[in-house]
C-alpha cells in the first residue's frame, strides 16, 4: 500500500498563496478597514508580564513535566537527522480481469464502447486487459553506520525493483544494496552518500522495563519526521506476525508508514524497531510492536557482513507451561517450557529429547518462555555443542545439542496436514473410559491412513458433550499419545493410565491432529456415591 502526501496539505499550501497575494494587492483598502475598526472598539491590552499564569507552587511541581519536555525536545533536535524516509518501487506488472467483462474502471472502456468486437475478443478469452500498474510503498528508516547503512523492516523493501532514501534536509539516493531476513522482518538498505551521515546510536532492549517513557520517530500517512511518545507497555510479545518473535510493545502512536522507523529511550538510543500495529480501524489503537534492537543488531551484523542472517535450531514444538499443566505433570509453575514434538532428524531427535520433557534451562540460561529460549538457541554458534536442561518423569536431565544451521525452508509454525478425515475411521476394538467420558481404540495402518497421522497411540471415537474431556475440548479422531509422561499404544495401556491417576485431580493428555501435538488438561470425575 502507499501512502501518499496528504491531498489537503497541497490545498492549503494554493490557498494560503493566494491570501497572499489579496494581502498584497488591496494592502492600503484593509488597513483601512481595520483602522476604522479599532477606533470604534476598545483597545485590547495585554495581561501584565510580572502577573504569573501559573501560581508558583503549581510550577514548582511541573518541574519534573518541564525536564521531560525539554528531554524529548533534546532528543527529536539529536536523531531526526538520522531517521529516513524509505520509497520503494515494484516491477511494472499488468494485470488481467479473469472472466470479466465489465468496463468500468478500466482505461480501455472508451476503445470497447467503440469497437465491440475488441470487448467481445477478450470476452471470450476471459481477460479484460487492464493498465501496466506498479506496486508503490512508503515507510521509514534510520541510520546505523555513517557510510551510509540504514537499518529498517523487511516489509518497506520487499519486492522492491529501486529503493530510494531520502534525508531529513531533502538528500535523496538511490539504495545500492538491500539485504534482507523475512523471518524477523530486518532489512539493511545501503547507499553512497557524499558526506558522512548522522547515525543514531544503538541502546540495549534487554533493559527495558515496562513503564519506561520512549519516543517513536516515522513518517506516518507520509508525514515525514514525526515523533510521538508512550511507555514501553509489554515486552516479549509474539502476536504471530513473523517467524521469529520477542516484540517490546508501546502505546506509542505508531500508523502506517512508522514501519522501519526507531524506537528510543530517553538516552536517544534507538531500542527497537518500529514494525506492526494491533487496529480495528488501520490506525494507532495504543498498542504497537516493535522489534528489539538487541536482536536486530545481531541480525543486521549478518547481512552488513555476509548478506545473510543464519540461525541455530532445536526442532521442536512447544507449548507453554499453565497452572492446570504444571500441576499435572508436576513441575513447578513458571519452570520452562513443554516440548510437544519432537521433529525426525533435527538436532532435538538427535540428542533423544522426547515430547513431554520439560525445558528449564539453555546453555546455562533459565527458560522463561518460548520467545526467549528460541532467542537463545539461534544465537549458537553454528557446529558448536550445549546444554540443555530437561524435567524427566520429574528428574532434571542434561542434553547435548549440536548447534545446527536452520534449513531455509523451516517454519517455527510447522503444521502436519491430512487427508479428509471426516469419513467414518475403520471399526476396531473400542474402549470406554468412563471417568473421562470419551471411548478410545487401537491406531491401525489402515486408520493412520485415513487421518493422516503418524502414531501409535489411541484414537478418540467417541466424547460426551458434557463429560470431563468434551468440556476440556478433545473431539473424535484426536490421538492421544501420552497421559503425563506415560506413553501409551493401546486402549489397554491407556486405561491403566488413568486408572493410575488420583480422582478428582487434572491429567495432562498429549494429543496429536493434523496440525501438530499439544498437551490438554482433563479432569477426571471422582467415582459417584451410590444414592440409598
Amino acid at each position: 500500500m502507499s501512502f501518499s502526501q496528504p491531498k489537503h496539505r497541497s490545498h492549503l499550501a494554493i490557498a494560503g498563496v493566494g491570501l497572499l497575494s489579496l494581502g498584497l494587492a488591496a494592502g492600503l483598502t484593509v488597513q483601512r478597514v481595520t483602522d476604522h475598526l479599532v477606533a470604534q472598539e476598545p483597545k485590547f491590552k495585554a495581561p501584565a508580564a510580572e502577573v504569573p499564569v501559573i501560581p508558583p507552587q503549581v510550577a514548582k511541581q511541573m518541574g519534573p513535566a518541564k525536564e521531560l519536555s525539554v528531554t524529548f525536545r533534546h532528543i527529536a533536535k539529536k536523531v531526526i537527522p538520522g531517521v529516513v524516509v524509505i520509497e520503494s518501487r515494484g516491477k511494472i506488472q499488468t494485470t488481467s480481469n479473469q472472466g470479466s467483462d465489465s468496463e468500468e474502471g478500466s482505461p480501455f472502456g472508451e476503445l470497447f464502447q467503440q469497437n465491440p468486437e475488441l470487448k467481445e475478443f477478450f470476452r471470450k478469452r476471459g481477460q479484460t486487459p487492464q493498465a501496466p500498474r506498479r506496486s508503490q510503498g512508503q515507510g521509514s528508516g534510520f541510520v546505523i553506520d555513517p557510510s551510509g547503512i540504514i537499518l529498517t523492516n523487511n516489509h518497506v523493501v520487499d519486492g522492491a525493483e529501486t529503493v530510494r532514501v531520502r534525508m531529513a534536509d531533502g538528500r535523496e539516493y538511490l539504495a545500492v544494496e538491500v539485504k534482507t531476513d523475512p523471518r524477523a522482518d530486518v532489512a539493511i538498505v545501503r547507499i553512497k552518500p557524499d558526506a558522512p551521515l548522522t547515525a543514531i546510536p544503538l541502546g540495549d532492549s534487554d533493559q527495558m522495563e515496562i513503564g519506561d517513557w520512549v519516543l517513536a520517530v516515522g513518517s506516518p500517512f507520509g508525514l515525514e519526521m514525526s515523533v510521538t511518545s508512550g511507555i514501553v507497555s509489554a515486552k516479549g510479545r509474539g502476536p504471530h506476525i513473523n517467524d521469529r518473535e520477542d516484540f517490546l510493545q508501546t502505546d506509542a502512536a505508531i500508523n502506517p508508514g512508522n514501519s522501519g522507523g526507531p524506537l528510543l529511550n530517553l538516552n536517544g538510543e534507538v531500542i527497537g524497531i518500529n514494525t506492526a500495529i494491533s487496529s480495528r480501524n488501520g490506525g494507532s489503537d495504543g498498542v504497537g510492536f516493535a522489534v528489539p534492537i538487541n536482536m536486530a543488531r545481531w541480525i543486521a551484523e549478518q547481512l552488513v557482513s555476509k548478506g545473510q542472517a543464519t540461525r541455530a535450531y532445536l526442532g521442536v514444538a512447544m507449548q507453554a507451561l499453565t497452572n492446570d499443566l504444571s500441576r499435572s505433570l508436576k513441575v513447578p509453575y513458571g519452570t520452562g517450557v513443554v516440548v510437544t514434538e519432537v521433529r525426525e532428524g533435527s538436532p532435538a531427535a538427535d540428542a533423544k529429547l522426547e515430547s513431554g520433557d520439560v525445558i528449564i534451562k539453555v546453555a546455562g540460561q533459565p527458560v522463561r518462555n518460548a520467545l526467549v529460549m528460541q532467542g537463545v538457541i539461534e544465537r549458537q554458534k553454528i557446529g558448536s555443542h550445549y546444554d540443555l536442561s530437561v524435567l524427566r518423569d520429574g528428574k532434571e536431565l542434561t542434553l547435548k545439542v549440536e548447534a545446527r544451521e536452520m534449513p531455509g525452508d523451516y517454519s517455527l509454525r510447522h503444521t502436519q496436514r491430512s487427508p479428509s478425515s471426516e469419513s467414518k475411521a475403520p471399526q476396531a476394538e473400542k474402549h470406554e473410559i468412563t471417568d473421562l467420558g470419551i471411548e478410545v481404540q487401537a491406531m491401525t495402518a489402515a486408520m493412520s491412513k485415513q487421518l493422516g497421522i503418524k502414531s501409535e497411540g489411541v484414537v478418540i471415537t467417541k466424547v460426551e458433550d458434557e463429560g470431563p474431556a468434551g468440556e476440556a475440548g478433545l473431539t473424535v479422531g484426536l490421538v492421544i499419545e501420552k497421559v503425563g509422561t506415560t506413553r501409551v499404544t493401546s486402549p489397554k495401556e491407556f486405561d491403566a493410565a488413568i486408572k493410575a491417576q488420583p480422582a478428582g485431580e487434572d491429567i495432562a493428555l498429549m494429543v496429536r491432529s493434523d496440525s501438530g501435538t499439544r498437551f490438554v488438561t482433563v479432569h477426571k470425575a471422582a467415582p459417584k456415591k451410590d444414592s440409598k
